[in-house]
């Protein structure tokens, strides 16, 4: 998702209409959270967030295409970190849009972390992963103290989008080359600027896929899961992806 197009899901198109939001404020809407508990103690925190659009008051739903991609990298963390002590939950927005000046995916990240914190019954070190709409979201939230890295996937970042609220975590982005919807290129430029307070900054192009995640799915769970895995102490690194975090940010092929 970028300013000039929606997620790409059908449904998520279809909420954009000149630039003009769809829909209507509804204060009774809420956001929520289905968290997945390890069994034993829950030690540590993934929250996985969807994408969305640029504007929309649409209802967003848990069986929209943007949620439903997102469930395979809940189950490839819950698989891979039950003995660490993993809990994972997905985050479900209340709106379909990111919707500036309200900026509602935040402030439902936001609400998830309490959430999350509520049901554990205390604090824990967390790890975001969001696509898209969700990948600026995690940048925004990241300021959160129990957050010690995030996971952005073809992540929507604006040219001025902030980067201060990474200040001493860990950042991974990965972006296919043929994502038409959001831009590998500002995601590299976005690196480069997060490596000024981040603690580490890893940036990765993904050859021969696109917005979707659809082509070469299996690498995009992979690295994703082993770093959010790394970061929050559930795993070591996975050595393939511990080197290509040494390159740190790479130029990126647009």
């Amino acid at each position: 998702m970028n300013p000039r197009t929606a997620d790409d899901e059908p449904s998520a198109r279809r909420t954009v209409a000149g630039g003009a939001v769809v829909g209507s404020l509804s204060p009774e809407r809420q956001p929520g959270l289905r968290l997945h508990r390890p069994e034993g103690d829950v030690r540590a925190l993934a929250l996985v967030l969807p994408g969305g659009a640029e504007n929309s008051l649409l209802t967003a739903r848990p069986w929209s295409p943007a949620a439903v991609r997102m469930r395979p990298f809940v189950d490839r963390l819950r698989r891979e970190g039950a003995a660490g002590g993993l809990a994972v939950g997905l985050v479900g927005y209340r709106y379909v849009g990111w919707n500036a000046p309200h900026e509602h995916p935040v402030a439902d990240a936001r609400w998830a972390l309490d959430e999350a914190r509520r049901l554990v019954g205390r604090a824990m070190p967390t790890v975001l992963v969001g696509h898209s709409m969700g990948g600026r979201t995690v940048m925004r939230v990241a300021d959160d103290p129990d957050v010690r890295g995030v996971v952005a996937l073809a992540p929507w970042l604006p040219r001025d989008e902030p980067v201060g609220a990474l200040a001493g975590r860990d950042v991974l982005i990965l972006h296919g080359d043929r994502d038409r919807t959001t831009s590998p290129r500002l995601s590299y430029r976005f690196a480069v600027q997060a490596q000024q307070v981040a603690a580490r900054v890893c940036c990765i192009e993904l050859h021969g896929t696109g917005h979707a995640m659809l082509r070469r799915a299996r690498d995009w769970h992979r690295l994703a899961a082993g770093f959010a895995l790394a970061t929050v102490g559930a795993a070591p690194l996975p050595a393939g992806l511990a080197e290509a975090c040494a390159a740190g940010t790479v130029p990126v092929s647009r």
